[in-house]
């Protein structure tokens, strides 16, 4: 993962630079860079059913677009006031997620991106290269459906694990003057290795199938040009180490750079 993280910083740094007075092919249509402080509260029964405590984290969040391409990542300290070392589900907690769209024509993408996380009893690192087509209109809704092949590297398993497909949705509005994103990205696993869910007396572990989901629904709410609020609803099933439907609500205020 931290090979991963000069990567990361070169584009949110190289992002405050995007003014410039001739516009090259490296020169970004746009940039965006943002911190927030977010609270994840899992439901009652996610809780009760499943390892998942509730916790706070922090965010750093960036992106850019080219003529060519598009650039995104975020970088998550879960319970950063934790130690590292402390049991699992109240221990602190590192996650990475740099996505790359290069298009090959029109709008159809060759799509890449890689999911780090990291803490003292495990790690996962999801890797899913394939294609994209992002969906563009001129009323603040965009859709960007993707598709990939799976490899992934994690304390008890590594190698190829099927695909994934999924997609990331947008739509800026207005109303009553106010100013909301209505916002959801979406994973769907499929044809995973059975070595990932199964032992070979039958017993499932982990995930316990071979196919799963997960993501999250959000509304965004901007309180002024650089501070805004939002709510997310989190959920996941056959995913996060757990058979069960999981869900639960993200209470997040961000700042935009």
């Amino acid at each position: 993962m931290l090979k991963t993280l000069p990567l990361f910083f070169f584009i949110l740094l190289s992002s405050l630079y995007a003014n410039t007075e001739k516009k090259s092919s490296f020169t970004p249509n746009y940039t965006f860079v943002d911190t927030s402080i977010n609270y994840l509260d899992w439901n009652s029964f996610t809780q009760k059913n499943t390892p998942q405590k509730d916790f706070v984290f922090l965010e750093l969040e960036g992106g850019a677009g080219w003529d060519w391409g598009e650039f995104y990542s975020f970088l998550d300290l879960e319970n950063p006031t934790h130690s590292y070392y402390d049991k699992p589900a109240d221990d602190l907690r590192i996650s990475l997620k740099p996505i790359v769209d290069l298009y090959v024509f029109n709008k159809f993408a060759v799509h890449i991106q890689d999911y780090h996380f990291n803490s003292d009893t495990f790690y996962v690192n999801n890797l899913v290269s394939g294609f994209s087509y992002k969906f563009k209109t001129n009323n603040g809704f965009w859709f960007t459906p993707f598709l990939g092949v799976h490899y992934q590297s994690s304390t008890y398993y590594s190698g190829f694990n099927g695909y994934m497909g999924g997609w990331i949705f947008n739509y800026t509005f207005s109303l009553f003057n106010e100013n909301f994103i209505l916002f959801n990205w979406n994973e769907i696993e499929f044809s995973r290795d059975v070595k990932d869910y199964e032992l070979e007396d039958g017993t499932t572990i982990g995930n316990k199938k071979s196919y799963g989901f997960n993501g999250a629904v959000s509304l965004w709410y901007s309180l002024t040009t650089d501070i805004t609020t939002g709510l997310q609803y989190r959920y996941a099933k056959y995913k996060l180490g757990s058979a069960e439907y999981q869900s639960g609500v993200i209470y997040s205020l961000k700042y935009y750079y």
